[in-house]
């Protein structure tokens, strides 16, 4: 089985109430192969900077329940330095999701580079104001 790159984001919304904005967007990335979900952890820091970690089936069935037609194989793999990592640039009355996905539309490119004893040497994601900044610049 070709296995494609996998990826991890880190998403930061002030206060600590996540809304289901991202939820069908990752729905439909989900259902058309294009990303396959590994692990989805929350991190909240309160208003004193006490800080927990929560995975995705540990949320309040309220916040929880906008994932919940997101198939993935959802489970700690983010370790506690990860998460502890996020948390450390968290400022208070904060959150961040942790987002690990394989991306599958990758998977078959992925592999045909291994079969032809390529390597991969360089993968850099380019921030969409960038891109943007370029054309305006080019424009």
């Amino acid at each position: 089985m070709d296995v494609g790159p996998v990826e991890y984001v880190v998403i930061a919304f002030p206060g600590n109430r996540f809304r289901g904005e991202i939820a069908p967007e990752l729905r439909a990335l989900v259902a058309s192969g294009t990303v396959r979900i590994l692990d989805l952890t929350f991190v909240k820091k309160d208003a004193d900077g006490a800080v927990s970690y929560i995975e995705l089936d540990a949320l309040d069935p309220t916040e929880a329940s906008v994932f919940d037609d997101i198939d993935g194989e959802v489970g700690g793999l983010f370790t506690r330095e990860d998460l502890a990592l996020v948390a450390g640039e968290l400022p208070p009355d904060s959150s961040a999701a942790l987002l690990l996905w394989e991306d599958t539309w990758a998977a078959g490119m992925a592999g045909a580079v291994r079969r032809a004893g390529g390597r991969l040497v360089a993968h850099e994601r380019i921030p969409a104001e960038v891109v943007e900044r370029a054309y305006q610049d080019a424009a």
